[in-house]
């Protein structure tokens, strides 16, 4: 069951399987040491050095060597084994880090509306690392532990066929399947502890992301207080769930001691009455120790079974989570586009709400076209269909007269430069971040986008200049400024379509006109979509697109839809009336 579930992971053993192989090999040397080694040790030593012609001196010594040989391959296979599994364990994770992580980027925004940032934290780092936990820890002690059970119980059998005597020590083993039901009554408490806990740890990490993503706001309205006491009350939850798991976890190890103390007693009391001699009572306990020790381990081992299968199930769904946005198996070849863009007949729904009816418009190459109406309307959801952040449920998007799914992503996103009213940046130098616009570019062609996007004099103006570094998200630099490098970096792309979501709504005047005046030099020449809060920046658009409840009910020139339509004149007052 276990190499069912987890097999398919375990491709990302084979680039360390000579480590792993090693690390194994070394847990089988420390298990014999332990399971028959010892025991054997004290069965041959104690009658040696308490006879009355016992060694002495030298080889006494020699004698008594014995015991620390046998610790010491105990030992150095020990470590090794611990060091050559963690060594293969940490590539494990990385790898499986990364694979979560490559699945994540290519999956359609849609996904991200349903699943917060918080619990996806927790799925690439937690849930990674419970699942490295059950390839390579779990793997070495299912060999391991029973290789030190075999053992001891090879020697309680070579011990019944030269001490006939002692045969009846083999009915303490009857014990064994008995610890049996508590492993498994227990392991199915801890799958259904170990998967409510990890949906809570993924909560902890939500309240702390959108805490730490909202500083200014928490102070700003004095929610410092609501903010700990909502990560408390998320974290007391964490807390009992974690417990719980604990609680059965823990409950495992006593039970299984309880046992094997049941077992001893019941060897102890048989050896008293045949009055077996100390050397071999003395093998004998160290082997019946050496056999339930690692039956408690592997007890152990099916608790971590079940809290990687809670894990597996969490980073399965993202893995396994269907595409909705796929690439085609036979892409156009890529090509520079004029900027002709067409939507047939375009449907598309957000669950039960449609966000796009029935959308026809033509828009052709060097066209500025806005895109206006309330809030909801589909403004936004129209613009995200022309580089395939979603594709149509019904109809079709026409780039250049080709269906955008025909495109290869990539190639389709390479020639769209987007503009937002929120710009992201990283926390890297200015230079880095324009950059992002097309890969390898210059240090000219980087101060050239920057220049015409008004923002090569404050750059100078900073210490080091372009290799500023602009802290997270950019917060060590103003609205407008972030702005106007997210500006020059698509001045960089020379993307033949832009979608502008109103970069200039929350800014000042100084910086407004600033913006402006780059993203006229922008859209020259270019087909752009100008998402529209702010009526002043579309009056000069080519045409007008009015979208109410997700249908397209009206087009033309702000004179025109001033006249004659209501929605857009009832719009525009309302945003005048309040300038």
């Amino acid at each position: 069951m276990f190499f069912k579930r987890f097999g398919p992971y375990f491709k990302f053993l084979k680039p360390v399987r000579f480590q792993f192989g090693l690390g194994l090999g070394f847990g089988i040397l420390a298990a014999a040491a332990s399971g028959a080694g010892l025991p054997f040790v004290i069965k041959i030593l104690v009658p040696l050095i308490t006879s009355d012609d016992a060694p002495v001196g030298l080889p006494l010594l020699l004698i008594l060597s014995s015991v620390p040989i046998a610790f010491s391959l105990r030992a150095v296979g020990s470590f090794l084994n611990a060091y050559y599994m963690a060594y293969a364990g940490m590539h494990v994770l990385e790898h499986l880090r990364l694979m979560v992580f490559a699945r994540i980027q290519v999956l359609p925004l849609s996904f991200f509306h349903k699943n917060n940032v918080g619990d996806l934290m927790s799925r690439v780092v937690g849930d990674t690392a419970q699942l490295q936990n059950a390839i390579v820890k779990v793997v070495n002690s299912l060999v391991k532990e029973p290789a030190t059970l075999l053992s001891a119980i090879i020697f309680l059998t070579y011990l019944t066929i030269t001490e006939r005597e002692v045969a009846f020590m083999l009915i303490a083993l009857a014990s064994v399947p008995a610890c049996v039901f508590p492993i498994k009554i227990i392991g199915k408490r801890i799958l259904k502890k170990s998967r409510l806990a990890q949906e809570q740890a993924g909560e902890v990490n939500n309240v702390l992301n959108e805490n730490l993503s909202s500083v200014r706001e928490v102070r700003a309205y004095n929610l410092e207080t609501r903010e700990m006491n909502r990560f408390e009350a998320a974290c007391h939850r964490f807390f009992k769930l974690s417990l719980k798991t604990v609680k059965y976890d823990k409950a495992l190890s006593p039970l299984i001691e309880l046992v094997s103390a049941f077992a001893i007693v019941f060897a102890l009391y048989v050896a008293v009455q045949k009055t077996i001699a100390p050397e071999v009572m003395a093998a004998i306990l160290t082997a019946l120790y050496m056999c339930y020790e690692p039956i408690k381990k592997l007890g152990a081992v099916s608790n971590v079974i079940r809290s990687a299968e809670a894990s597996l199930d969490r980073l399965e769904y993202v893995l396994k989570t269907e595409d909705t946005v796929p690439e085609t198996p036979d892409p156009v070849p890529p090509r520079r586009l004029r900027g002709a863009i067409e939507f047939e007949g375009v449907h598309f729904s957000y669950g039960d709400a449609a966000a796009l009816k029935q959308i026809d418009v033509q828009i052709s190459p060097g066209e500025v076209i806005a895109l206006v109406g309330p809030s909801g309307a589909g403004k936004s959801t129209f613009a995200n269909m022309v580089p395939r952040f979603y594709d149509p449920q019904v109809g079709r998007v026409l780039i250049d007269g080709t269906d955008a799914r025909d495109f290869r992503k990539s190639d389709l996103r390479s020639q769209i430069a987007l503009v937002s009213q929120d710009p992201i940046l990283f926390n890297e130098s200015i230079a880095d971040n324009i950059a992002l616009g097309k890969d390898g570019a210059s240090a000219e062609a980087i101060r050239k986008a920057a220049r015409l996007a008004n923002a090569e004099s404050f750059i100078q103006q900073l210490e080091g200049g372009f290799d500023y570094n602009v802290g997270e998200r950019g917060n060590r630099l103003s609205g407008g400024q972030r702005q106007r490098i997210s500006i020059a970096r698509a001045f960089l792309k020379d993307a033949p379509i832009i979608i502008l979501d109103e970069p200039t709504s929350a800014l000042d005047a100084e910086s407004e006109h600033a913006i402006q005046a780059a993203l006229e030099t922008l859209s020259k020449g270019r087909t752009v979509l100008i998402i529209a809060h702010r009526f002043s920046t579309i009056q000069h658009a080519n045409r007008i697109l009015v979208f109410d409840e997700g249908a397209l009910s009206a087009i033309g020139t702000h004179a025109a839809l001033y006249s004659n339509n209501r929605l857009y004149k009832s719009l525009y007052d309302k945003q005048t009336q309040y300038a």
